[in-house]
């Protein structure tokens, strides 16, 4: 039997747009087309928004989980004219307007894909196997369970190379999640390792960064990128550039060249592609897997089908050949875009969207950070307190802020990480895990 509220959303008489994806770009969609003159319908597998930025700090014990997500049903609730669905898509209908979902079609006058993307192994199935990855909550708390689970292990061991094993901690690719990530595992080494784990030497714990280039934040100008460098030397980070990592077979890290480094856990944060929804695959660049799109973030070769954020590669903008950056804003700003001209009376009013670019920023520890606003290249103190304010002020909901501040005040007043418990001990299951996903767009910090 039908619900009222369900009853009063069937009877508006309206046109129907499918935002598939509760990232940065399927929420602010919902929230421009709350009360307009559209049925919305929200289609996610999870049912709730993961703030991807700091998803590093849950995989390093200095948040919890629920900090950074938020449920979609508690911004749903209060718009009339959107329902949100929790399901999967396995197929785009475009000859029918519709998608397929594990729960049956959803049709659609218009559709918007913004199903952001997962973690490229390039074809490394070896890798793909053995590597951890930072793509979602479930794999930061395996990561955090993980080198938990290292240190406590490492206490058994009388075997200094043993342990030096276990206690090598490898990341491949520079970029803000690869450099964020080794400045929060070299300050735990620092801190709770130095501290709590007082029956082993602390200096037996290596963080390595590996990147095939030969700067760290290859996207940031020169400034930032030697300042970053700078702090994670301080660090005590152990920086390899120009090395490609060719396999991983749970113990023993290969290089390009033949040479070899013995580790337990090698965290690959080294590029990410798209995942495209079967259906229009002849939209899709191959190479990127990202769907190709014109000025309007229609998806090139259909009508009524567009694509935002991440999964979203733009032909139109010269300034951007190769597609707009995968970050939040980029994500954002096209959702703002996309829905003002769905709103206008006549597709003649539309205008192409344009990318504001608002800078990047990224944090390596505390006090240390780097910011690249336009002219502005800077690093330290400064830096990191705008990092915090702009990341705080982006989360999702008042709870969560409240909670992300609470905890980084206790964090940096005691230098101890609050998080640190097994609660689901990490098992390796040397299966791929490269699921379909059904979530947002913004895979790459938060930049703005």
């Amino acid at each position: 039997m039908s619900t009222p509220v369900r009853a009063a959303f069937d009877a508006l008489d309206l046109p129907t747009v499918v935002v598939v994806g509760g990232g940065f770009a399927g929420l602010e969609m919902i929230h421009r087309l709350a009360g307009k003159a559209y049925k919305v319908i929200l289609l996610d597998k999870n049912n709730y928004h993961c703030f991807q930025p700091l998803l590093y700090q849950v995989a390093t014990g200095s948040l919890g989980a629920d900090s950074i997500a938020h449920p979609l049903r508690r911004t749903v609730g209060p718009m009339p004219n959107v329902i949100y669905r929790m399901g999967e898509v396995l197929r785009v209908k475009p000859e029918e307007n519709c998608v397929e979902t594990d729960h049956g079609c959803v049709p659609y006058d218009h559709l918007v894909l913004a199903t952001g993307t997962v973690t490229n192994f390039f074809g490394n199935r070896q890798i793909a196997e053995e590597a951890m990855q930072l793509k979602s909550i479930n794999q930061a708390l395996d990561i955090r369970s993980d080198f938990l689970q290292d240190f406590e292990a490492a206490l058994y061991l009388d075997d200094e190379q043993a342990q030096r094993q276990r206690l090598n901690f490898v990341i491949v690719g520079g970029g803000p999640s690869g450099v964020e990530l080794a400045g929060a595992l070299a300050e735990i080494r620092k801190t709770i390792v130095k501290h709590e784990y007082r029956e082993m030497h602390n200096e037996r714990m290596q963080i390595h960064l590996v990147d095939s280039n030969h700067v760290v934040l290859g996207n940031f100008s020169s400034k930032p990128q030697r300042l970053a460098l700078e702090y994670l030397n301080k660090l005590g980070v152990n920086v390899i550039f120009g090395q490609q990592v060719t396999g991983f077979d749970g113990s023993t890290l290969t290089f390009k060249d033949g040479s070899t480094m013995e580790t337990n856990t090698v965290i690959w944060a080294a590029g990410v592609k798209g995942l495209p929804i079967p259906g229009i695959e002849a939209s899709v660049e191959e190479r990127s897997g990202r769907y190709k799109v014109d000025a309007f973030n229609r998806v090139v070769g259909t009508k009524n089908i567009y694509a935002l954020g991440d999964i979203a590669q733009s032909t139109a903008d010269v300034q951007w050949p190769r597609g707009h950056p995968q970050i939040a804003p980029v994500a954002i700003q096209q959702a703002k875009s996309l829905a003002k001209n769905l709103l206008q009376k006549s597709v003649d009013e539309w205008k192409p969207f344009v990318y504001h670019d608002k800078g990047s920023m990224a944090t390596i520890g505390r006090y240390k950070a780097v910011v690249d606003i336009g002219k502005l290249h800077f690093g330290g103190p400064i830096a990191w307190s705008m990092w915090l304010f702009v990341h705080l002020m982006s989360i999702v909901g008042f709870r969560s802020r409240v909670m992300v501040l609470t905890n980084w005040a206790w964090k940096y007043l005691s230098w101890k990480n609050t998080i640190r418990l097994i609660i689901r001990p990490y098992v390796r299951k040397n299966s791929v895990n490269i699921d379909p996903v059904v979530s947002g767009s913004g895979t790459e910090a938060q930049r703005r």
